[in-house]
């Protein structure tokens, strides 16, 4: 039974006619195209360096607001000494092994960029977690759409001033060459 790799970075979400997860392909692999959430949870995952050894699965998807992808969320059952805890590992720290099989099946694992002594140090998700990062996140949010707005109306008053000067001169032009072709007469 031969099976074609796929390693993904999960790296952007996005929201168009239903939920699918954006990849940028690690070179010599072809990307799957889009990928359905519905997949992604309960995908199995591991460790890269121990692939054989189980550390849980996906539990959650956690999205901000551009609907990008900034953590999973790892049911870990009783594995490596994790106590059955769910914790939390963030966007860029795991990648996406995706298995083609010849039947046409495909099985999904999470790669984690960890070791196991490393896992024990990612925060617990729990709701006190999921209120302190909801609330940063929204303020981030609040703080990027401000300087965007920012941006924006600094940006349309200096297109606003160039344009008067632009005006200005152009009128200041005209009055000198009409002054000019009347000294003529």
């Amino acid at each position: 039974m031969s099976c074609k790799k796929h390693t993904l970075t999960l790296a952007i979400a996005a929201l168009a006619g239903g939920l699918t997860l954006g990849a940028q392909a690690q070179p010599a692999y072809e990307p799957q195209g889009l990928y359905s959430a519905e997949d992604i949870l309960d995908a199995d995952v591991y460790l890269t360096s121990d692939p054989e050894e189980r550390v849980g699965e996906v539990e959650d998807i956690l999205f901000d607001e551009a609907m990008q992808v900034t953590a999973l969320v790892i049911e870990s059952g009783s594995v490596l000494g994790l106590g059955g805890r769910d914790f939390i590992v963030e966007s860029g720290q795991f990648t996406l092994m995706t298995h083609f099989d010849d039947d046409g099946d495909t099985e999904h694992r999470v790669m984690l960029e960890a070791s196991a002594e490393a896992l024990e140090g990612y925060p617990v998700y729990s709701d006190d977690w999921w209120e302190r990062a909801r609330e940063r996140s929204r303020e981030a949010w609040l703080q990027t759409q401000e300087g965007a707005e920012s941006a924006w109306q600094t940006t349309q008053e200096g297109a606003e001033r160039a344009w008067e000067t632009t005006r200005e001169n152009a009128q200041r032009a005209w009055e000198a060459a009409r002054d000019a072709v009347g000294a003529d007469d």
